[in-house]
């Protein structure tokens, strides 16, 4: 078992001593930690609404009612961070239900309003309150930042370190990684327990392995527990969210149950229907915006202010993609010229550091995302959402593979993950993978998540290169 500690910063780095054993963060705290959180989201919903409509009754007994709701949605798990918006939503539905109820026998229209009034406010305060909290765990800042040890074949925890570094939301320092290896057993066992000393960590991540078989699983969860450090397995699947996971016993056996993937029309008509809500509203709002640039391109450079394409849609059917026009007439003739400064190597995707074919408003509109802007017509017109995979050409879907080729039950979408996760830095074949892990875990939390993160992405220019 060779051991490897990681430096954060960079992912990489040999085997190396800290000048002592780093004094290991204790979650013992947690729970306090978050009921500290979560209360102080609740007194800022309550004493808004004391502000707004000066009624002491409701702010009086909202804080023991709301903590009360969101424990009975078991937010104080320790799986809790993974279903975050889930249950938090559910502890505000529930709350919800019971002012109701009170009203009903208690027929008292302002007290009803001002409940109704304080929990968006206090399930808004605590999710943004929790994600900071976390943000500041996984930096280091906080007191109880979770210090991980990956143990498992290279490539697996290769893997595994890549997708939580890549993961929806704040996660876990990885503080170091043990390959596991032909060596004997005892041996082994000694180099984990140096490993956790050394990095300080909290917890060891397994990866499933040939030399990590049941009973060397059982033996060092024992061993871990005498060091004060808990033991999670991994699942062969890295890129599957915690809602598509449970846990369900067979035959006095616990199995890892992973569901089917959301991808029926049922259950997608809300996101329909607030897609195009959007998008025309989004189009209302940004109207002068965008004849402004429209005006701004054609006086730039000769040519039609709006680029027009051919993609492939939900279920292979094609349409009109619309964007505002960045490269000079005659492109599409360069790019034979140009085809040895392609980034990728393949002409599947074609990008060239400065490319001599963009223009100077081109330029601008590219590095800041502006010219996708007029794909909220196609939005509103129902061939695109706001989240999803990248829209495809013809060429690109007759090389698709045929689990890529899965992303084409979705509609294509103006964001998404790879375009909040690196966007054109990122390698091909790691885009493709970002758009199936979407499809196979999308969630209405998990396109909240991305057009939260998209805004910060655009700024940073975050990808776009």
């Amino acid at each position: 078992m060779a051991v490897v500690v990681v430096n954060e910063t960079t992912g990489t780095g040999p085997a190396r001593t800290t000048g002592g054993v780093r004094k290991r963060h204790r979650r013992g705290s947690s729970v306090p930690g978050l009921l500290a959180v979560d209360t102080l989201a609740a007194a800022v919903a309550a004493g808004g609404v004391y502000l707004l409509f000066h009624r002491w009754f409701v702010p009086a007994v909202f804080v023991p009612l709301w903590l009360l709701a969101l424990a009975s949605q078991r937010v104080y798990g320790p799986d809790a961070d993974a279903e975050r918006f889930r249950r938090i939503l559910r502890a505000a539905c529930l709350a919800a239900a019971m002012a109701g109820a009170a009203w009903w026998f208690a027929p008292r229209d302002e007290l009803l309003h001002d409940a109704l009034t304080a929990l968006p406010l206090a399930a808004g305060a605590t999710l943004g309150l929790r994600r900071y909290r976390q943000a500041r765990m996984r930096t280091g800042r906080g007191r109880n930042a979770d210090r991980v040890l990956v143990l498992g074949p290279a490539e697996s925890a290769a893997e595994l370190i890549a997708a939580l570094r890549r993961g929806h939301a704040p996660g876990p320092q990885i503080v170091g990684v043990c390959r596991t290896g032909p060596a004997a057993p005892d041996g082994g066992a000694v180099d984990l327990l140096k490993a956790v000393r050394r990095s300080g960590c909290d917890a060891v991540i397994a990866l499933p392995g040939p030399e990590l078989g049941a009973e060397r699983l059982r033996q060092l969860s024992w061993e871990l527990r005498a060091a004060g450090v808990d033991l999670m397995l991994a699942p062969v699947l890295a890129d599957v969210t915690a809602r598509r996971l449970a846990v369900r016993p067979v035959a006095g056996v616990p199995l890892l149950q992973l569901r089917a993937p959301r991808i029926s029309a049922l259950p997608r008509i809300p996101k329909e229907l607030t897609d195009r809500l959007l998008a025309v509203l989004g189009i209302l709002l940004l109207a002068p915006l965008m004849v402004a640039i429209a005006a701004w391109v054609r006086l730039d450079s000769p040519g039609p202010a709006f680029f027009r394409e051919r993609r492939i849609g939900r279920d292979s059917r094609e349409f009109t993609l619309l964007k505002f026009r960045t490269m000079h007439r005659g492109a599409d003739r360069r790019k034979a010229e140009l085809a040895h400064l392609n980034r990728y190597g393949s002409d599947r995707f074609f990008k060239i550091a400065d490319d001599p074919r963009v223009t100077r408003a081109g330029s601008i509109l590219r590095s800041s995302s502006l010219d996708e802007l007029p794909q909220l017509f196609n939005v509103a017109a129902g061939h695109m959402s706001l989240v999803g995979p990248r829209p495809l050409v013809k060429d690109e879907v007759t090389a698709l593979s045929e689990d890529a080729s899965h992303r084409l039950l979705v509609k294509p979408g103006m964001s998404g993950l790879w375009q909040v996760s690196g966007r054109s830095c990122l390698p091909a074949d790691e885009r493709d993978r970002l758009d199936v892990s979407y499809v196979e875990n999308w969630s209405p939390a998990l396109d909240l998540s991305i057009l939260l993160r998209t805004p910060s992405a655009v700024v940073r220019r975050t990808g776009a290169c």
